[in-house]
């Protein structure tokens, strides 16, 4: 894998993004919003530079939760694009019961520099909450999803030459958050999206990040995650690693 050396961090591969933010989970119906941006110019022996936007979104109440987020990326080095990647996500969650609950979700992915003219994804299950209080929750999801992706040219693709592909999905995910002082919040996700079709093929993914409030409106963030794509076509990384840090800004 190929290492690239940005002021916002390491970056492997194409995929970059301001480090993931953490919006208040507050069960009282209301939209909360953490809004992020960062950008990085370099010159001289180097010239690489870099924008970041993120838009982070929640409302909870004691029965359910929606959450949405949306992250754009432009990047340079060496006078060749580095990054553009653009994805919005969202998921809802309903309590069946204090243990049980259903879930559903979608995703739009683009990001051109691995190939990827578009990818839109949903999927759907039933998640378990192992843990659930105050200070965080610890929870289990499996479900079916379907993802189609276009690519920007022909490439081989479980066998065949494919300007797009579409596949059934096993969806399965670990996810927890935890408040562990009255100013730092850590979050992780584990992922896996296992093609039905092609046992072989999946997709899985590793998120952690940890959050410190400067004040109620702005908080520092660390984030580090890893993508792996198990057959990403012909020329381009399996898998794709990043940290950075960043800046968050709250909206109630």
């Amino acid at each position: 894998m190929r290492l690239i050396p940005r002021a916002c961090g390491l970056l492997v591969g194409s995929a970059c993004a301001v480090a993931a933010a953490q919006v208040p989970i507050e069960p009282d119906g209301r939209w909360r919003h953490l809004l992020g941006a960062g950008a990085s110019v370099a010159s001289g022996n180097s010239d690489t530079a870099s924008l970041n936007l993120s838009i982070d979104s929640a409302r909870a109440t004691v029965s359910d939760k929606w959450t949405a987020a949306a992250r754009a990326l432009y990047a340079r080095s060496a006078g060749m694009t580095t990054g553009e990647r653009f994805s919005l996500a969202s998921q809802y969650n309903r309590d069946l019961n204090a243990r049980w609950f259903a879930f559903g979700s979608g995703e739009l992915l683009r990001d051109r520099p691995a190939n990827l003219s578009s990818r839109a994804s949903v999927a759907s299950g039933a998640g378990y909450h192992l843990a659930r209080d105050d200070d965080g929750f610890w929870d289990l999801t499996a479900g079916l999803g379907y993802a189609r992706d276009r690519y920007v040219v022909a490439t081989e693709v479980d066998g065949q030459t494919r300007m797009r592909y579409g596949r059934a999905e096993l969806v399965l995910a670990e996810e927890s958050r935890r408040q562990l002082s009255r100013s730092t919040a850590w979050q992780q996700k584990i992922g896996l999206q296992a093609n039905l079709r092609d046992l072989g093929d999946y997709r899985a993914v590793l998120e952690s990040n940890l959050a410190v409030a400067i004040n109620r409106t702005l908080s520092l963030t660390v984030g580090l995650s890893y993508r792996y794509t198990a057959d990403p076509g012909t020329g381009f990384e399996r898998g794709d690693a990043l940290f950075v840090t960043g800046v968050s800004y709250r909206v109630d």
